[in-house]
């Protein structure tokens, strides 16, 4: 790691994001049987150090995206209690910073780490908080409220509320319509024929 010299702790720590998140990018783009434990090792590193960084730094948006991301790191690692940790304290310092689009975006991660853990009440909590959130917003990142509409969705059609299941695909599917992004289009096609 070069010594930052010249530079804020911030830059130090938003340079420490990109260099792990290219790193983890390149190390899921290869074959499973060539990823290597070193490699994930060295992008939950590069990520402690620009949480490290932020916290120091009192950097509450920058802590949340830092947090975000190596919960991810931490999730592809199998450490899910680590990755647990990351996305509580996300959620935390989102709620604290009162920045409503990041804490809906960290609420949603929070909700798909309880809904993977069949902790389906506290799922649910998250992703109706992180819906909430994104409805109050005068115009939500389009793709970010699809991603959180898709998993509640996903949630009810597990619920057997097949009803509700229907309307939130529907308006994911508008929504990643008009991104556009055709696999999450597709997707919602898929579920909406599926149920009827």
């Amino acid at each position: 790691m070069d010594d930052g010299a010249g530079r804020s702790p911030v830059e130090q720590a938003r340079e420490l994001v990109n260099r792990a998140w290219t790193l983890r990018s390149a190390t899921m783009a290869s074959p499973p049987a060539t990823r290597t434990e070193e490699a994930g090792a060295r992008v939950r590193q590069c990520l402690s150090e620009a949480v490290a960084l932020c916290r120091a730094a009192g950097a509450d948006p920058e802590l949340v995206a830092a947090l975000g991301k190596l919960g991810h790191a931490e999730e592809d690692a199998g450490r899910d209690d680590a990755a647990l940790a990351c996305r509580e304290e996300a959620v935390a310092v989102a709620r604290r910073a009162g920045h409503p689009v990041p804490l809906a975006h960290a609420v949603r991660h929070l909700g798909d780490l309880h809904r993977k853990a069949g902790r389906l009440a506290a799922a649910e909590a998250c992703y109706a908080e992180a819906l909430a959130l994104y409805g109050r917003q005068k115009e939500p990142p389009a793709l970010d409220y699809a991603n959180a509409l898709r998993p509640m969705a996903i949630l009810k059609e597990s619920l057997g509320r097949a009803g509700e299941a229907r309307i939130l695909w529907r308006r994911a599917r508008a929504l990643y319509g008009a991104v556009p992004v055709e696999a999450g289009v597709a997707e919602c096609t898929e579920r909406l024929a599926r149920l009827g």
